[in-house]
């Protein structure tokens, strides 16, 4: 696999083929949107390092893909992708729930060492790569807010009437990009010890799978009295509102 479009393509017949309520379904459409938006980006020279930033975005959507494959063939996926593939068709857990954990894995774990894979094959290191990462990572703060809005009822409303608003309150993609940069920076700072990079990233891994799993807690159906709140569609259907 090649170039963004290459990655784009196996996101759309992902899009096409996965059933419309299942969970990596949700993911899937909302990393589809941001990636086609950094193709854009990259087409039309909104990076510092074109060539940097498209190099860290397909080796970013391998570890993704690579996960979806592993399911495919029942085999083991990183801790952090667990409990999403795990939990894909559970009618207790919500669509923003689903969002939230894709993204939690992807920034959390895959972030880092993607990075240090592009480091490695561009011959360059954390200071060279950090004004696009840092472009980057606007776009994805962007698409969690917008993912909260389309997916979920008013605040007010799920203040009072649903935990939701506790489970996905507590966590946010600002925190979880600027953790995957500090983990990246460790993992650099240690590639000469190849042991202690390979513990380092383990013990990442179990934890952005922990985060993951609180995320996809059963909540059961969205109450009665919420459901006309939601966008058209989400309430009954796990595409929802982000459909592409």
């Amino acid at each position: 696999m090649t170039g963004i479009g290459a990655v784009l393509e196996r996101m759309r017949r992902l899009d096409a083929t996965l059933p419309p309520g299942d969970g990596v379904a949700v993911f899937n459409r909302v990393y589809l949107r941001v990636t086609e938006e950094i193709g854009r980006r990259a087409a039309g020279g909104g990076f510092r390092d074109v060539r940097a930033a498209t190099e860290l975005d397909v080796r970013f959507a391998r570890r993704y893909l690579d996960a979806v494959d592993r399911a495919a063939c029942g085999l083991r996926q990183p801790a952090c992708w667990r409990p999403l593939f795990q939990l894909r068709g559970h009618p207790a857990v919500r669509p923003v729930q689903f969002a939230l954990a894709g993204i939690n894995a992807h920034i959390g774990h895959d972030l880092a060492l993607a990075l240090v894979d592009t480091c490695r094959a561009l011959g360059t290191g954390p200071r060279a790569l950090q004004p696009d990462f840092e472009r980057i990572g606007e776009l994805l703060v962007a698409m969690e807010e917008r993912v909260r809005e389309e997916l979920m009822p008013g605040p007010d409303l799920l203040d009072v009437a649903d935990p939701l608003t506790h489970v996905v309150g507590s966590w946010t993609l600002e925190a979880a990009r600027n953790a995957a940069w500090t983990a990246f920076r460790t993992l650099w700072a240690v590639r000469g010890l190849p042991e202690v990079a390979e513990e380092f990233a383990v013990r990442v891994d179990t934890g952005v799978g922990l985060v993951g799993r609180y995320l996809l807690t059963p909540l059961g159906p969205l109450p009665a009295a919420l459901r006309p709140y939601l966008p058209a569609q989400s309430s009954g259907s796990s595409t929802g509102a982000i459909s592409s």
